[in-house]
């Protein structure tokens, strides 16, 4: 058994997911909006920030946490939006799942600690 392939085989069961279908199409229809398109990007930046942010040691305020999440809000409105940030929640929960199966999987060598 090659885990490569499998690996492979994984790659390609997730590329043909409904989730990452559902991800496409709703890009797809965002794209064709350029008030949606421009709402999302602005959105997915102001995200990006805040985690490089994060990421450095510089933890965003209360208040900047809760204007992101009204932010949220307001884009989940947008049907199309709201469908794409669906599909990406399902589409992150399967890869949560697969990580912690192979996880799972090699608990045994370190003495039943997770990883």
């Amino acid at each position: 058994m090659n885990i490569y392939d499998k690996a492979h085989d994984l790659a390609k069961a997730l590329k043909e997911s409904s989730e990452v279908q559902e991800i496409s199409s709703a890009m797809t229809l965002i794209e064709a909006d350029p008030e949606s398109k421009k709402m999302l990007e602005d959105f997915r930046q102001r995200q990006m920030e805040i985690q490089q942010r994060m990421m450095s040691g510089d933890m965003p305020s209360q208040e900047e946490m809760e204007k992101m999440e009204k932010l949220f809000d307001v884009l989940s409105l947008n049907l199309n939006i709201r469908r794409l940030f669906e599909a990406e929640r399902r589409l992150s929960t399967i890869i949560e799942d697969v990580n912690k199966i192979i996880s799972d999987s090699l608990q045994h060598l370190y003495g039943g600690q997770s990883l």
